[in-house]
């Protein structure tokens, strides 16, 4: 499994107070310095495997926007593959067989490999700007990503470079992108859950659930970081008429996660302020478990009378004419 990555700079896993300044007017440093940051912890914050649990939800999400009439694609990119989540386990579930992960953090696609060599998958990588893709015209029969496109600054032109690395009929799938009003809510539920859970495990008797405080100084210095990174929200129609624009055919947007996403950023924003090693098996099944029926309802009634733009995630897909 070869990789261009060697050929980019060496990936700088911390961040300075003066670096963070000067990523609050620089969107792509900014994006750089955190994905770096945390490139070594980005699966543990995250809850991210590669395993039936994972492979179920990434096949789930593009299933539900894109279906399943083309698997398997010969050739697939993951545009913003972080540690390569999505792309990956989109391969283990069948969609593609070859890959390549690309990220404009050198620290995420060093993972991203390091998880593919892993699972011996035939994946490579590059240090990748969305906005100019490194790949020959006509490359792809599919491009993916996983809440990608609200860190490029110029989603529009993204779009253009995804058609111009897609082969003649190839596809391409983005999931997990906020929309403008869900984004509202889970932010306000995060900030909400950051402040409970660090001043309740300050009382006495519940030390043991505290994070060392450099450790949620750090944390807040990533999230410092996290809100420059975090440049869109989307409506739906305008996603939609952004990929027709650029030039795709057969667009088409979805949304999901509403009762999911009320329960499931308060659980991720408390899973990141306690200690690792007080999430047990049964804490993290039962917010699994949780999460799965919420989505449930999300998908079989919420979905039938709620307003799509309410959903907190976008999904959208088209092809190349």
């Amino acid at each position: 499994m070869a990789s261009d990555a060697a050929r980019d700079p060496a990936p700088n896993p911390h961040a300075t107070r003066e670096q963070v300044e000067a990523a609050r007017s620089d969107p792509k440093l900014a994006n750089v310095l955190y994905h770096d940051w945390e490139a070594d912890t980005y699966d543990e914050k995250w809850s991210i495997s590669y395993d039936e649990r994972c492979i179920d939800y990434a096949v789930g999400r593009f299933r539900a926007v894109a279906g399943d009439e083309e698997w398997p694609y010969p050739k697939a990119m993951e545009l913003g593959s972080g540690t390569g989540f999505f792309l990956l386990n989109l391969m283990q579930g069948g969609v593609a067989k070859q890959g390549s992960v690309t990220d404009l953090s050198p620290g995420m696609v060093e993972v991203a490999l390091r998880n593919a060599e892993h699972l011996g998958l035939d994946v490579d990588g590059r240090v990748a700007d969305a906005e100019r893709i490194p790949y020959d015209d006509d490359t792809f029969d599919l491009v993916v990503g996983h809440a990608v496109l609200h860190h490029i600054p110029d989603v529009p032109a993204a779009f253009r470079e995804v058609l111009r690395v897609l082969k003649p009929g190839g596809r391409f799938a983005f999931a997990g992108e906020p929309t403008k009003i869900g984004d509202t809510y889970a932010r306000k539920l995060g900030q909400l859950t950051w402040w409970l859970t660090t001043n309740v495990t300050k009382l006495p008797g519940l030390t043991g659930w505290r994070r060392p405080q450099a450790e949620l100084d750090e944390s807040s210095r990533a999230a410092a970081l996290e809100a420059v990174v975090d440049i869109h929200t989307f409506d739906p129609t305008d996603l939609e008429r952004d990929a027709r624009e650029a030039g795709a055919s057969d667009v088409r947007a979805v949304t999901e996660e509403l009762a999911a996403a009320l329960f499931g950023w308060p659980v991720r924003t408390f899973e990141a302020a306690v200690p690792q090693e007080k999430l047990t098996l049964g804490w993290r099944m039962f917010a699994y478990k949780s999460w799965l029926r919420l989505s449930w309802l999300d998908e079989n009634v919420l979905h039938r009378i709620a307003p799509r733009d309410l959903f907190y995630n976008v999904l959208v897909t088209g092809t190349k004419p």
